[in-house]
């Protein structure tokens, strides 16, 4: 987990500037800007009247959403768990603590009613800045600016720092993926598969065979019709979400690691899945820059960082797959059995839920975003905070106002203010929150060891 010694933009730093409302023109100016100034927190999205600044506004209000919503769908689910697991010691609070206990009791609650121990078929979610609501804040912030936008925004390739998934103008390093499509149907995949594959002799399968399993010599279940995690060979389909090994057709995409410098899918250009040095016309797991929306616009460089910030703060994560495998015990009756299966249900849904926002999370505030606890990006929260004190350095010398109206001048500090708490209350209660995800997200693979 990244740590930071400044948290957050220093008070003293916006005291800097402060003093100069004491001559701005006060009320309202000739445009009619007047009235309550809006509460940042609130997602008011013209504080100054400056589309630069509400900019930056607005990625503080998008990012400390992301932050409640995280926090409380958490916390909703993890004592959703324990009520349907019957577990009564949770308490008020839920760190790390009172999440290793809740899921300690769940662990002894499988171990009494399953034989053979539960296996876990896991796809992690997939997390990328928001490209469509950047793209959109630099059209919007030129149009304000009184430039001509001439660009559709569903058009636009963007500069992604992070992971590319989609095309690239330039230099695409790392994986690259052919689609089923794309090669005119099922193809003989020689990376790893992703989606079905479709097996015409028994053969191993990374994932949930549908079809036939075969263990030892002995077929699963019903011939024909098994459907579930193969300890043996699998004859039919085998789904692959998370990608794996395809001894046969595959039916989705094949990902290939470091291709040659002349591969391609049928003669058209692979997908990227990694760094692009061009432009990302995908998504992007990372921090997203989009051109200028006009074809001449003066305002366009100084769009462009309010523009990614939002599309920063608003960081998505897919969510993941989350598939459990197990067999009873002797002796439960039919209605203990479906009480238990409802019971790994909660546990598949809320644990889901969970580790959705536990990516989510990580990558706002430690720019994590592979889950290995190493910072793959600028975290967002980071890069508004940076952005935040260089307005701030500006505005001492007087340059902050340059763009806002006059009747809104005394909305600028409070909102700066405002601002400054909220990134300081989030990064400050985040790391709470992070290392109660943590704990669940270990427990939870503990359990299927």
């Amino acid at each position: 987990m990244t740590t930071f010694k400044n948290k957050g933009i220093s008070l003293v730093a916006v005291g800097l500037f402060a003093g100069i409302t004491a001559t701005a023109v006060q009320g309202c100016d000739e445009g009619g800007l007047c009235g309550p100034c809006g509460v940042v927190a609130e997602g008011a999205v013209s504080i100054s009247g400056s589309a630069q600044l509400d900019g930056f506004f607005s990625a503080v209000a998008d990012l400390n959403q992301v932050f409640v919503s995280v926090q409380a769908d958490f916390e909703a689910n993890v004592r959703g768990l324990a009520e349907v697991w019957g577990y009564t010691e949770l308490g008020a609070n839920i760190d790390a603590d009172a999440v290793a206990g809740l899921m300690g009791h769940i662990q002894g609650e499988i171990n009494a009613n399953v034989q053979g121990g539960i296996s876990l078929n896991y796809v992690p979610p997939r997390c990328s800045a928001s490209v469509s609501v950047a793209v959109e804040a630099q059209a919007s912030c030129e149009a304000q600016a009184g430039c001509d936008v001439e660009v559709d925004p569903g058009e636009v390739s963007v500069a992604c720092e992070g992971q590319c998934n989609g095309g690239c103008s330039a230099e695409c390093s790392g994986a690259v993926s052919c689609e089923a499509s794309v090669m005119g149907g099922a193809f003989e995949c020689e990376g790893s598969c992703e989606g079905t594959c479709a097996l015409e002799v028994a053969a191993g399968c990374e994932g949930t065979c549908n079809g036939t399993c075969t263990v030892n010599g002995e077929v699963q279940g019903t011939e024909g019709n098994f459907e579930g995690s193969c300890a043996g060979e699998c004859e039919g389909t085998c789904e692959m979400s998370a990608g794996g090994n395809c001894e046969g057709s595959c039916q989705g995409s094949c990902v290939v690691e470091a291709p040659s410098a002349d591969f391609s899918c049928n003669g058209e250009p692979p997908t990227c899945r990694g760094e692009c040095s061009g432009e990302c016309s995908g998504s992007c797991e990372g921090t997203a820059t989009p051109p200028s929306a006009s074809a001449e616009c003066d305002a366009s460089a100084d769009c462009q960082a309010s523009a990614s910030a939002q599309g920063s703060a608003n960081f998505e994560c897919s969510p993941p797959s989350l598939e459990f495998a197990f067999e009873l015990s002797g002796g439960l009756d039919a209605s203990a059995q479906a009480e238990f299966r409802g019971r790994i249900n909660e546990l598949r849904v809320r644990g889901a839920a969970i580790l959705q926002g536990f990516a989510q999370l990580r990558g706002v505030i430690d720019g994590d975003i592979n889950g290995d606890g190493s910072a793959d990006i600028t975290p967002p929260l980071v890069a508004i905070r940076g952005s935040l004190e260089g307005i701030i350095e500006g505005g001492a010398s007087g340059d902050l106002f340059a763009d806002v109206p006059p009747g809104r001048i005394n909305c600028v500090i409070p909102a700066f203010r405002e601002s400054v708490e909220i990134l300081g209350e989030v990064a400050g209660n985040a790391s709470g929150t992070i290392s109660a995800q943590a704990q669940f997200s270990a427990s939870l693979f503990s359990i299927a060891g």
